[in-house]
């Protein structure tokens, strides 16, 4: 068994190398306490300023054509799935099972009358 004298040494070594190369590239903290491009949040939703009073917000190019396309999925797949065909097994017994019955209705029905006269 090798002693554990040469892992602790590879080991700092490492993390000496691993400190020096974020300290070199500027992670100096969390990705998600490093200061960013703007001070402090404005408190808006999306950083954005609302509109004046009386004005409306301006479209961005890309929501028209999402929401239509949005719009168009949900009508699509409501549709579409409430008009698939029920291929379940249990469908499948059960027409089975009502054909076996009217077959059943039917022989005795037409043997019926045969025997009672």
């Amino acid at each position: 068994m090798p002693s554990p004298k040469p892992l602790a040494t590879a080991a700092g070594a490492l993390r000496s190398r691993l400190s020096t190369s974020l300290r070199r590239r500027g992670g100096g903290g969390d990705r998600w306490t490093s200061p960013g491009h703007q001070e402090r949040p404005n408190g808006y939703f999306m950083n954005r300023t609302p509109p004046p009073p009386g004005q409306y917000r301006k479209w961005e190019d890309w929501e028209l054509p999402c929401y239509v396309t949005s719009f168009l999925t949900i009508v699509i797949l409501g549709v579409g799935l409430n008009a698939k065909p029920d291929l379940t097994i249990e469908t499948w017994a059960h027409q089975k099972a009502l054909e076996r019955l009217e077959a059943q209705k039917l022989g005795l029905s037409a043997s019926g009358p045969d025997e009672s006269d």
